[in-house]
This record gives C-alpha cells, sequence and structure tokens, in this order.
C-alpha cells in the first residue's frame, strides 16, 4: 500500500534552522525556563541542546533564546518574541502540511499500479551515496552464518549480486526473501575482466555486459559496462590495463566484486 509522509524543514538561504526536533527544542526551553530540562525532555545532551540553540541564533541573525545570569540556583533561560513567534508559525505551517499530506495520501490511494511505481521510482531518484554504482533489486536469498550472512540480490534483468555482511545488519535492515533492497558498491572495487569459460575466480560477483563507454584520465579510466539484462556497471581501473584488455565501446566483458565489497540498504 502507498502511503505519502513529510516534514516541514527551515531553511533561510544555504542556512537551516532545522526541522520538527528543533522547534520542539524551543518549545520545551519555553515551557521548562532551563536548558537542562529542555534537554532532558527531548531527548538529547546539554551539549547537543546548546549548539542547537547556537546554530538557531546565528541563522536567525538575532538571538531566538537568551540566558539571564541567576544567583545561586543559576541562571533562567527564556523565549524571545521572535523564537515564540516562530513556534506559532510552525505549528500552523504544520497543520496546514498534514491536510495537503492527508489530500495527497487520499489522491495516492485511488493511483493506478503505473502510476504507483512511478511514485515508487521517485523514491528511488531521491537516495544519495558515494557509491558510483547503485543497483536495486529484491532480496532472493539469505543464508545465515555464525557472523556475517550471504544476502543473494535479484536484479530487475535476471542478474544477481551476492553480498556478505552482518547478521545484525541483516535484522536491521530487515532483509528477507522478497524485500526490496539495493547494492552499493564503489568503482574503485570493481574490476574489470573478459569472458573466458576456461577462468574460474574465487570472486562471488561476476557480471556480463558490454562496454559502453571509456573515459581515460592521467592515471586510470572509467569503464562503464551495460549489463546483459539491464543496468549499468561502472568501475575504475588503470589505462594500462585498458590498454592490455584492449577495452572499447562494444567489448564484452564482466564486472568482477567481491561480496565482502557490496553494501545493501533499504528504501524508506
Amino acid at each position: 500500500m502507498l502511503e505519502l509522509q513529510g516534514a516541514i524543514w527551515f531553511r533561510a538561504g544555504t542556512h537551516d534552522w532545522g526541522g520538527k526536533d528543533r522547534i520542539a527544542l524551543l518549545a520545551a526551553i519555553g515551557e521548562h525556563g532551563s536548558i537542562t530540562a529542555a534537554a532532558r525532555a527531548v531527548g538529547i545532551s546539554y551539549k547537543a541542546a546548546w549548539d542547537a540553540i547556537d546554530a538557531m541564533n546565528n541563522s536567525a541573525g538575532e538571538p531566538l533564546v537568551s540566558r539571564a545570569a541567576g544567583g545561586k540556583g543559576g541562571g533562567g533561560t527564556r523565549l524571545t518574541e521572535r523564537a515564540e513567534r516562530l513556534i506559532r508559525t510552525y505549528h500552523a505551517m504544520e497543520a496546514e502540511h498534514a491536510r495537503f499530506v492527508a489530500y495527497l495520501d487520499k489522491v495516492g490511494s485511488a493511483l493506478s499500479d503505473a502510476d504507483a511505481d512511478d511514485l515508487h521510482l521517485m523514491r528511488r531518484f531521491m537516495v544519495q551515496t558515494s557509491a558510483r554504482n547503485k543497483l536495486f533489486g529484491r532480496v532472493e536469498a539469505v543464508r545465515g552464518g555464525a557472523v556475517n550472512d550471504e544476502v543473494t540480490l535479484a536484479l530487475p534483468g535476471g542478474q544477481r549480486v551476492v553480498s556478505t555482511i552482518t547478521h545484525e545488519s541483516v535484522e536491521t535492515l530487515g532483509l528477507a526473501a522478497g524485500a526490496e533492497a539495493f547494492a552499493l558498491v564503489k568503482a574503485s572495487s570493481v574490476m574489470i575482466g573478459l569472458p573466458d569459460p576456461n577462468v574460474r575466480l574465487s570472486a562471488r560477483n561476476q557480471l556480463p555486459g558490454v562496454v559502453s563507454r571509456v573515459q581515460p584520465g592521467a592515471v586510470n579510466a572509467e569503464v562503464v559496462l551495460d549489463l546483459d539484462g539491464g543496468g549499468t556497471v561502472a568501475a575504475i581501473i588503470t589505462n594500462a590495463a585498458v590498454t592490455e584488455l584492449d577495452l572499447k565501446v562494444g567489448t564484452r566483458a564482466v564486472a568482477i566484486f567481491k561480496a565482502s565489497s557490496v553494501i545493501l540498504g533499504t528504501v524508506g
């Protein structure tokens, strides 16, 4: 079932003021009149609370929280008029946002399967990582071990990617047969070979395809393979290796990487 969610986040230029958590901190300060009590109420440390306050004060260009010097019992902390107005504005926007999300959720429930697939694809677009290769698929099997588990991910084109991760990670991510997941592999972890039925390798992942792009650099080159069945894998290898293997657009090749080089993740 498609479920739409959202959150409000304040941003001024390049400065982030924060969202629900920081507004909750401000509200707690207003209620308790104490940074210590407010931090405890929202479940953060005293230092984290002051770090957030300093960031908000700097972003606002004026104090949102002010300290009053105290005597034996210590000073109090109060919200400025700007902070109180900010809290009221946020709650008003939050209520309007909730109505908007409820409307979208109602519209979403009436979407066709094709429309729902489009929205699901948009969620995939939002996954941002530093790894060059991001392959989506479904968990085909999970084989448990004493410490690490072996997870096999079936890609849409029929290829399979094997990953070795800790049992704790498998449980945390909720990885089980049928679950949607994605595999991340750094381009520097991918080796390129030529198809040869007489060559056997210990690397679990050997994905055949056709070279679609070779981008040489000063020392290394980026080689991109269009995988059989769909999808691409990029590898960073030396220019000497490109020459030795005679890699060029249209060359049949194999992307090779270890199961331990594959990081798994889930969306939502």
